[in-house]
């Protein structure tokens, strides 16, 4: 399970440090793809291929299919190298507008990037009350 952030930044060959304390957990090969709300998702190969056993069984409706093909279309198996860093692909690096400070953030079965300042301006935390009287149907408890 993954949790936790941390601050990074990308080097000049868009390579970014994976913590070594998500390393293990990722393994040798793992998957990153675009993800909801402006970032990317990185996935271990078992999450993944969960995730695109998920995907499989959406409905055949035309929003789904675009939601599979941008997933899929943007996907990409990655390895760290012996420092701990990974390339990020520049097409994903702008369609998650990341610059030179990033966020990484642990969420339970993957990791988020996060362009450091969108990730500032989008999770400012207030008050979680109001969220987890939203949530409350799901028995979520505290």
């Amino acid at each position: 399970m993954f949790s936790g952030s941390s601050e990074h930044t990308v080097d000049s060959k868009g390579r970014i440090i994976i913590p070594s304390r998500y390393r293990d957990e990722l393994g040798e090969s793992f998957m990153i793809t675009i993800g909801v709300d402006g970032c990317l998702f990185i996935y271990p190969m078992a999450k993944w291929e969960d995730f695109v056993a998920e995907l499989s069984a959406l409905p055949g409706t035309a929003e789904a299919r675009h939601f599979q093909r941008i997933i899929l279309a943007n996907a990409v198996e990655c390895e760290t190298d012996k420092q701990g860093r990974v390339m990020i692909p520049q097409s994903l690096r702008s369609k998650a507008k990341i610059s030179k400070s990033i966020m990484l953030v642990g969420v339970i079965n993957k990791i988020e990037i996060w362009d450091k300042d969108t990730w500032a301006a989008d999770n400012e935390i207030d008050d979680l009350s109001e969220i987890a009287d939203h949530l409350s149907a799901f028995n979520l408890k505290f």
